[in-house]
């Protein structure tokens, strides 16, 4: 008889076997995606979705017109149906869909069962036509193999603002995070609009001002039940500093976070509109500090952080402050580190410097369909990854099992993110 599959061992031996239950593994285990800018049907308009958003998503326009002599100005003038018209034309039938960003939507609209071999815009149109959101929201969660989504939770967008307080349902596919640029890197702007809400805050940060801010983020984490507090920084992000960037973290963010016992989340390194002519899809990103990290970990011991970067070059320095401060969870390829070579460098080299305690992806979509590509794709590259980890594990003498394998992917895919809130 043979041996049930749970208990298989692995040796240099049956290194084929241990391949295939790596993969098989990798694609069965649902993932918790921490980190996105998707929204639950409840929120309206804001949860984009469909073919049409897929195609008009920032990349994708940034791509588009980099290939095409389009003027900017007529770009945006135009709806977004013939937006998407247009980038359909140029990077799908002109040219063959290569990039990450093209080939995910082949992706995403195969998995899903459209037509997309026709390179017919209008026949996969029809194929979504009438699907229902809620449906769409099942198709994608299923294709994924998505247990839940996190969403960027903003108090500052009034239109998302109107939803938490008048009609918000909770759903427990989408969970919350609170996310605060505006109150951490636009203080004069934010001080007049949380007065307006009824916060006794001002321009000079009092202490009664503090003692605001602190009230206005308790009163929003336990609205939304965020799971964690978020922030996209700058590259010239530096801290210690005198500024009100700071005194704003230390006064107030990380004392709240603490109290409530939540991670803070730091997304370090994009520069905004380097060419604003391409709107979202004009942001750049540049080198940053990672000391600053590294002394936030050492002065608040007491606090969680959780911190990608966007420079490939600084991939290196925050693993090796990862290993000193066990309060610092690295997480995700953000942004334009989500390219299929850089996820599989970074992964390589985070395995190698911190064994399984990170978190290794995040799709960052702020299309519903977009989580299928992202996911799929990292899936393809982490079980190759893994497989070469564990080939150079079982080579050496060690004996391995399916449990272990299927432990160390749940550990990935969400174990370790759920660990790090408790």
């Amino acid at each position: 008889m043979s041996e049930p599959a749970s208990t298989l061992e692995f040796s240099r031996h049956n290194i084929s076997a241990l391949r295939d239950t790596v993969a098989r593994l990798v694609a069965e285990t649902p993932v918790t995606d921490i980190h996105t800018h998707l929204f639950s049907p409840v929120f309206g308009d804001m949860l984009l979705y469909g073919v049409d958003e897929l195609l008009t998503y920032h990349y994708l326009v940034a791509e588009a017109l980099r290939a095409s002599s389009l003027p900017y100005e007529q770009f945006w003038t135009m709806e977004k149906s013939d937006q998407a018209a247009f980038i359909w034309k140029t990077l799908f039938v002109e040219r063959s869909p290569v990039s990450e960003a093209a080939r995910g939507v082949v992706t995403a609209l195969s998995k899903l069962g459209a037509p997309v071999a026709s390179r017919d815009l209008e026949s996969i149109r029809a194929f979504f036509k009438d699907v229902p959101v809620d449906d769409q929201v099942n198709a994608v969660f299923k294709q994924a193999n998505l247990k839940s989504v996190v969403m960027t939770n903003d108090p500052f967008d009034e239109t998302e603002r109107k939803v938490w307080l008048d009609h918000y349902q909770p759903d427990p596919r989408f969970l919350a995070a609170l996310r605060i640029d505006p109150l951490l890197l636009n203080w004069k702007v934010t001080c007049g609009l949380l007065k307006s809400w009824g916060y006794e805050t001002d321009a000079l940060l009092s202490k009664k001002s503090l003692e605001e801010v602190r009230r206005f983020l308790v009163d929003w984490l336990f609205r939304t039940k965020a799971l964690y507090m978020a922030v996209s920084l700058p590259p010239t992000f530096t801290y210690p500093e005198e500024s009100p960037t700071a005194t704003l973290l230390e006064q107030c963010v990380l004392p709240v976070a603490r109290d409530r016992n939540l991670p803070f989340a730091m997304m370090i390194g994009v520069q905004r509109a380097i060419n604003p002519n391409l709107r979202l899809a004009g942001d750049g990103l540049g080198f940053a500090n990672v000391r600053s990290v590294e002394r936030l970990c050492a002065k608040f011991p007491s606090n969680r952080f959780m911190v990608t970067m966007l420079s490939r070059e600084n991939q290196h320095e925050l693993c090796v402050v990862a290993r000193k401060f066990r309060n610092l969870m690295v997480f995700g390829c953000w942004w334009f580190l989500n390219n299929p070579s850089l996820i599989e460098e970074m992964s390589r080299m985070r395995f190698e410097l911190l064994g399984l305690s990170f978190i290794p992806q995040h799709s960052d979509a702020r299309v519903l369909e977009q989580v299928i590509y992202k996911w799929e794709h990292s899936r393809v590259i982490l079980a190759k990854v893994l497989t070469d980890k564990y080939t150079d594990l079982v080579t050496a003498g060690w004996k391995l099992t399916e449990a272990d394998i299927r432990r160390d992917v749940q550990k990935l895919f969400g174990d370790n993110f759920w660990e790090f809130l408790k």
